[in-house]
């Protein structure tokens, strides 16, 4: 199969890239002919031609010595996605500080951490990108995901300052915001669930195209928001959610 390749040339580093939404991006960045980094808890799966390197989103120190190995082999840098996240349920009565911290700490705070380690080498490329995989949470109100929300809430409002920062020098800033992505964490809950047919045929009919969304579609947005062919979009979420957050259709009539 043959694929565009944008981003011949270019070098990229994928959190969270060993499974799920981060592991579709980088394969697809890399058949695109972007050299490829994951940076991931445990990254031992991570097949050629990705390069694997051991970081804690939550551990500066951690992430700034994966970072600078991740782009020592790659020669340098030119995209980063911010993919690392971790899930929360419940209502705001249900999640405990402890539990805040942990949650915002890797969502909100590893991007930072990385993007922060990341930025020296960005600013030496001359197609340089970020992309934050933010979510629906973000800007639709869904049940039993507050502490969820409010760190990709966050995430939204840190896409349009950074993109506001760095836009001078040349370093785009987006995100994407997908629906309920079949991924492990999603298999996890619908599992935990009393009726796990039932739950994802709830997840299934919350969105307008009625399934969930392919890892390998968000991988799509997000390789497009990190295309130098998307030269002049910054600032920018882009939804990939089945048009949840757009469309209220009318019910199906029996």
């Amino acid at each position: 199969m043959t694929h565009l390749q944008d981003l011949s040339e270019l070098r990229a580093i994928v959190t969270g890239g060993a499974s799920g939404i981060g592991l579709a991006t980088a394969r697809l960045l890399a058949a695109r002919g972007a050299e490829v980094a994951v940076l991931d808890l445990d990254p031992s799966d991570v097949e050629k031609p990705l390069h694997g390197f051991t970081a804690d989103v939550a551990d500066d120190a951690s992430v700034r010595a994966a970072v600078a190995a991740a782009v020592e082999t790659l020669g340098g840098l030119d995209i980063l996605v911010n993919n690392a996240g971790i899930g929360a349920a419940g209502t705001v009565e249900d999640n405990p500080d402890e539990q805040w911290h942990r949650v915002l700490d890797v969502n909100v705070l590893g991007i930072v951490r990385t993007t922060r380690a990341a930025l020296p080498h960005l600013r030496g490329s001359g197609h340089a990108a970020i992309v934050n995989t933010c979510s629906i949470a973000a800007t639709a109100g869904l049940p039993q995901r507050a502490l969820y929300s409010a760190s990709k809430g966050a995430v939204l409002s840190l896409t349009l300052a950074m993109a506001a920062d760095h836009v001078r020098e040349g370093i785009r800033v987006n995100c994407v915001n997908p629906g309920t992505v079949d991924t492990p964490w999603v298999g996890r809950l619908l599992d935990s669930a009393a009726d796990p047919a039932a739950e994802r045929a709830a997840l299934n009919a919350r969105q307008p195209h009625g399934r969930l969304v392919a890892a390998d579609e968000v991988a799509a947005a997000i390789a497009y928001l990190a295309s130098p062919l998307a030269g002049s979009t910054t600032g920018t979420s882009l939804a990939v959610d089945g048009g949840m957050a757009g469309l209220r259709l009318r019910p199906v009539e029996g």
